[in-house]
């Protein structure tokens, strides 16, 4: 097979295991991933096909679906030898996949490549903004988490496992990762998108306070 015909294949296989998911990490998300990568990449200057691979696969075995709470990318790599991609790409490719993942907002991004950064940095793209909102509280529907609890304030994670384990409200996870991201994109490309996009989490944050208390009530 082509790079590209690789590219297709894996987006169907994609599109058809997530079709049916409802925690904001749906077919769509990936393909808003995979295209927001694209562009970045093509401005930044990086392996296209290694991109395109690494944002197609990129939660596939993402700890938020699997019983062990585990990251090792054994679906992703399972995959890509079945289309026979050389090793070289496979491994990159894996690795890219094991540290795309916010894990707290005290622990340290061990990604380590331009490819890597630009995955990275278009799921988090994906993760702020309107369609970030929109996507928080679908998960937090889907992990049958509170909107808001006043008496549970946000917490700064200190470790991965902290992170993975906390279950507070929506809310908080504006504060504990949403706002966090505009300070940790990787490229200039996304850098510059990201600050619109957390404005719109700042006015939909001061808005649902306002509504909370009954203050936008004259």
């Amino acid at each position: 097979m082509t790079n590209d015909q690789i590219i297709q294949k894996t987006a169907e296989f994609i599109k058809q295991e997530f079709s049916d998911d409802s925690s904001g990490h749906d077919w769509w998300h990936i393909y808003r991933v995979w295209k927001n990568a694209l562009a970045i990449c093509k401005i930044e200057k990086a392996d296209l096909f290694l991109v395109q691979l690494a944002a197609l696969l990129h939660d596939l075995d993402d700890w938020k679906f699997n019983e062990s709470g585990d990251e090792t990318p054994l679906r992703a790599k399972a995959w890509l030898e079945s289309c026979n991609v050389d090793s070289a790409v496979t491994d990159a490719v894996c690795r890219i996949i094991m540290h795309v993942s916010y894990k707290g907002a005290g622990v340290e991004n061990k990604m380590d490549s331009l490819e890597g950064f630009i995955v990275q940095d278009a799921d988090r793209l994906d993760a702020i903004g309107a369609i970030g909102v929109g996507r928080a509280f679908a998960y937090g529907g889907y992990k049958n988490r509170p909107l808001y609890d006043p008496d549970s304030p946000p917490a700064m994670h200190a470790s991965f496992e902290e992170y993975k384990n906390s279950k507070s409200a929506t809310i908080n996870h504006f504060y504990e990762k949403l706002l966090l991201l505009k300070e940790r994109m990787n490229t200039a490309t996304a850098k510059q998108i990201a600050q619109e996009r957390h404005d719109v989490m700042v006015r939909f944050l001061d808005q649902f306070m306002l509504e909370w208390e009954g203050q936008d009530i004259q």
